[in-house]
């Protein structure tokens, strides 16, 4: 199991949070990212935040998005469609969208419309 599968989404998301609110952006619209690739409503995302969901753990309860090969480009220096571990790459799609919200990309081209 790698590094990512096991770190806590819940100790995460509120660095999503920081990031994307200091870009002007909103949790609303991380929301909304975070479902168009997990799936999740509000309060599914919310169960595995209380419940201290590893990613593994997060991403098993998924429904990944068809489009979700869709997303590529680099990501802490890898490209995200070259990675074999599932949930290594799933996190990093998470990563690339939450990257892409952050530098003000249009949420239609974020979530590939």
């Amino acid at each position: 199991m790698s590094r990512l599968s096991e770190m806590s989404v819940a100790r995460v998301y509120p660095l999503y949070v920081q990031k994307v609110e200091r870009k002007g952006r909103t949790r609303d619209e991380l929301d909304e990212v975070i479902a168009w690739l997990t799936g999740f409503d509000r309060d599914a995302v919310a169960r595995h935040l209380e419940a201290n969901s590893s990613f593994g753990d997060f991403f098993a309860d998924a429904s990944l998005n068809p489009r979700a090969s869709l997303i590529t480009g680099v990501i802490c220096g890898v490209h995200v469609e070259d990675i074999d571990d599932p949930v290594d790459q799933k996190v990093r799609y998470l990563d690339k969208l939450v990257d892409e919200l952050a530098k003000g990309k249009a949420m239609e081209k974020v979530l590939r419309s």
